[in-house]
């Protein structure tokens, strides 16, 4: 896709799934990637990869829900890498969980992971995207946001936040070069989704009746996300801010 070769680029929660994925994908497109995780060794894993393949990346150890320590992790980066193009807010958590058993101490790490996480990531790197007059953001919320899931209640609500967030963000900063987009994944075969399968109960049962009721047939892989994360982070997608796409296989197709 045009415009990522050189391109300094942040996915956060890169270590694994679909973050991951999208490191690796930004990398083969010729993008400088810093790898955000607490997971070092993983993260590592993937810089591995990275370099092994000719590319240039680097891993960034971070709380992201621990905003002076989002604010150095960006400014290290930069130091390293060089300024910030594109950020990827792909970090994410849940475990299934029906509102009435949930707790406010679930509530507040739930919120926490996924959406201060978010507005910690935006408000680092957003002003040196304004001194600039460019730059890419693309976040991953959830088919969840949109119509809602079972056990998700707070989830939901926080990715549900993540996409109005990106949307009056857009509005705010379109004069000044910069988009926000939002990727929704739909079912797709992570570590977060076998806890949640696993947290329900019967997660085999589970799982088939989840693959049934996908038009295409089967659950997403964290593969199948990185080309739409890609996409808007490219110059392709230069006139495309404010919107929101599901990657689900069909699951949902709510316009």
């Amino acid at each position: 896709m045009r415009g990522l070769s050189e391109k300094v680029v942040i996915v956060t929660g890169g270590a694994g799934g679909i973050g991951a994925a999208t490191c690796l994908r930004f990398a083969e497109e010729g993008a400088k990637v810093a790898v955000f995780d607490l997971n070092v060794e993983a993260a590592e894993a993937v810089v591995a990869t990275i370099r092994d393949n000719g590319g240039v990346a680097q891993s960034v150890p971070v709380d992201l829900t621990d905003y002076d320590a989002v604010i150095a992790a960006v400014a290290e980066t930069e130091s390293r890498l060089g300024p910030i193009d594109v950020l990827v807010n792909n970090a994410g958590w849940d475990i299934f969980t029906p509102f009435l058993d949930s707790d406010p101490a679930y509530w507040q790490k739930i919120i926490a992971i996924n959406l201060h996480s978010v507005l910690n990531m935006n408000h680092a790197v957003l002003p040196r995207m304004v001194e600039r007059g460019g730059g890419r953001i693309v976040s991953v919320s959830s088919d969840a946001a949109r119509v809602g899931s079972s056990g998700e209640s707070v989830y939901s609500a926080c990715k549900a936040g993540v996409i109005a967030l990106s949307k009056t963000l857009a509005r705010e900063h379109s004069r000044q070069g910069i988009t926000f987009n939002v990727v929704c994944p739909g079912l797709t075969d992570t570590k977060m989704f076998d806890d949640f399968l696993d947290a329900a109960g019967n997660p085999d049962k589970l799982r088939e009746a989840f693959r049934r009721a996908v038009p295409l047939g089967r659950i997403g892989k964290p593969e199948d996300l990185p080309g739409a994360i890609v996409f808007l982070s490219s110059d392709d997608a230069a006139f495309i801010t404010g919107q929101v796409i599901s990657v689900s296989g069909g699951l949902t197709m709510n316009g």
